[in-house]
């Protein structure tokens, strides 16, 4: 069959119109941008520019010499930088509105760390790949395990040069699960099998349950999903210490399989004795995020925020919404959370598969209106655990997430005990690059303002953003709390946002933010000569090249080099 591949796409377009249209058309044209189809697909003399910024724009693939099918970015290959200029990424011309393609990738890729990639040499390639954060799954592996991949990133990032990878600690939490089996058991549909609260048990027609209150949670009719609803069992009946259930959907049951109660969440504290342990390892090893599971309510928010504060250590706190519980307090959740993870697997477990979408895009949409960052998790690649090529249904999965607005998309499985991690984190970074090039710049999430209204930073930061749309020009910024660049992040504007900070933890903390390149210098008491020494090294990296203009922001909650008062934005040429 023949294959496409992005080494052998032709993309070509004409320039932009001229600016045009009364400032009142040009207004009413902001608010309704074109859609990307009505940009690429017009025919016939149908939106022609003015009303168009682009007079034609044709896609054409052919077939490649190459066998293998890999997929590159605008870093691999030269070419595909010139061939992604002709991508419509822009707003109307109509609009005032233009800005210069960007191939550095915004939203942030977050790769689970296990047996696949836990050396130094697969740690440097999934950096080098891709990867911003490195996500510690604690529910498998111990401290020691751990250690290793905490000590290989801190390693990492004291020798890197442009790039650092974040460290997220990922708990358990309160997991309902099956006991030990001697062998797997084959389970077909119509066939009686019980779960029992005895320990030890384990027979070809019942099994043991760690969770004690496993039967007052469930109820005749409840129906029981094992391993995310690989096997689903009909509630029949119970009695003091077991629950009698009919298979509805068969397969073989190993042991310590997860189990969920569809529309149900379990009465276990969102934080147990295990998490709070792996808590502490985190706290001593100074990790950038928590990603706590199966948060319910926004009292364990406050609660392990208050347990970081009285330890004197400044992590951030992600929560996860995968219990059917968190979503009537979703709002409370996220307000007191500093981020949240779509996290798509026990969330369909417990709720109907059919609103998880729906949910998805409310997440993210709650999040970008709070200005919390927004991750979504679970199967975005999860044929890639064992195939080299993704299904296309995962890669249009990558872009609507994309599209939608969030911050980072996570890999699992696929890089924690998967064949290809290098592979799947390639997809992930081209297709994230080629949606983004697609995205119109300049899109404010609604009402993001209230947020911040008490900060006259979020006015700088607004029109920040707008000057740099207009303009097409990259954002610096200078912070020593990461304030300023994750506001800026929430705005997305459409060049990238090149944050300096003299922190280390906060240039990792700033990793996870989509659209920021966050870069570590040692401010001095001479703002123009910070100024100059931060584009010098822009432009000797390659980041700007001599001659472009920046936009350049001091606001924020603390002041560097400026009173108390006084913001300002300036645009500075290279």
């Amino acid at each position: 069959m023949a294959q496409i591949v992005a080494t052998t796409r032709s993309i070509q377009s004409t320039l932009l119109c001229p600016t045009s249209g009364s400032a009142n058309e040009r207004a009413r044209n902001l608010l309704k941008p074109p859609t990307f189809s009505s940009k690429v697909f017009s025919s016939n003399g149908i939106n022609k520019c003015p009303q168009d910024a682009f007079r034609s724009c044709r896609i054409n693939a052919r077939k490649s010499a190459s066998v293998e099918v890999i997929p590159v970015s605008a870093e691999d290959d030269p070419k595909i930088e010139e061939q992604l200029r002709g991508v419509p990424q822009l707003l109307d011309a109509s609009n005032g509105m233009w800005s210069k393609p960007t191939f550095r990738r915004k939203t942030k890729i977050v790769c689970t760390i296990g047996p696949s990639t836990n050396t130094k040499e697969m740690i440097w390639k999934l950096a080098e790949a891709g990867m911003n954060v490195a996500r510690l799954n604690m529910s498998h592996g111990d401290h020691a395990s751990h250690q290793k991949v905490i000590d290989l990133v801190k390693e990492y990032n004291a020798q890197a040069k442009d790039n650092v990878i974040a460290i997220m600690l990922d708990t358990k939490g309160p997991e309902v699960r099956s006991g030990d089996l001697p062998q797997p058991i084959m389970l077909s549909t119509g066939q009686e099998f019980t779960f029992t609260i005895q320990r030890g048990v384990g027979t070809a027609d019942c099994v043991s349950v760690n969770y004690d209150d496993f039967v007052n949670d469930v109820e005749p009719g409840d129906m029981l999903l094992v391993d995310g609803g690989m096997m689903s069992l009909m509630v029949k009946s119970k009695t003091e210490d077991s629950v009698k259930c009919e298979v509805v959907d068969g397969g073989e049951l190993k042991s310590r399989r997860h189990l969920n109660v569809r529309g149900k969440s379990a009465t276990l504290p969102s934080i147990t004795e295990k998490d709070w342990d792996d808590i502490k390892f985190g706290v001593d090893n100074q990790v950038d995020f928590y990603a706590v599971s199966f948060v319910k309510s926004a009292e364990v928010v406050h609660e392990l925020k208050n347990y970081l504060k009285n330890s004197g250590t400044d992590i951030h706190v992600i929560v996860k919404i995968e219990s059917a519980d968190s979503i009537p307090n979703l709002h409370s959740i996220i307000t007191a959370s500093d981020g949240a993870m779509v996290a798509r697997g026990d969330l369909g477990a417990e709720l109907p598969i059919e609103e998880v979408p729906l949910l998805q895009e409310e997440i993210i949409n709650l999040c970008r209106s709070m200005g919390k960052a927004v991750i979504v998790a679970t199967n975005m690649l999860e044929s890639m655990i064992v195939h080299p090529t993704p299904t296309r249904a995962e890669v249009s999965d990558i872009a609507i997430a994309v599209r939608e607005g969030s911050d980072a998309i996570m890999l699992s499985g696929e890089t924690a005990h998967g064949k290809y991690p290098l592979k799947a984190v390639k997809v992930m970074h081209t297709v994230a690059l080629r949606t983004e090039a697609t995205i119109p710049g300049g899109q404010m999430p609604p009402n993001i303002g209230q947020v911040f209204k008490n900060h006259m930073s979020e006015m700088f930061a607004y029109h920040a953003t707008m000057m740099s749309n207009t303009l097409g020009t990259a954002t610096v910024v200078f912070t020593r709390t990461g304030f300023m660049g994750i506001l800026l992040s929430h705005y997305r504007p459409s060049g990238t946002i090149f944050a300096f900070t003299d922190d280390k933890r906060v240039q990792q903390r700033l990793a996870l933010y989509q659209g920021v390149c966050p870069i570590y210098m040692e401010f001095c008491d001479d703002s123009e000569a910070t100024f100059r020494r931060a584009l010098d090294l822009l432009k000797n990296q390659g980041m700007v090249k001599e001659g472009e203009e920046v936009a350049l922001v001091q606001s924020g909650r603390q002041p560097i080099w400026r009173s108390q008062t006084t913001h300002n934005i300036q645009v500075r040429k290279v």
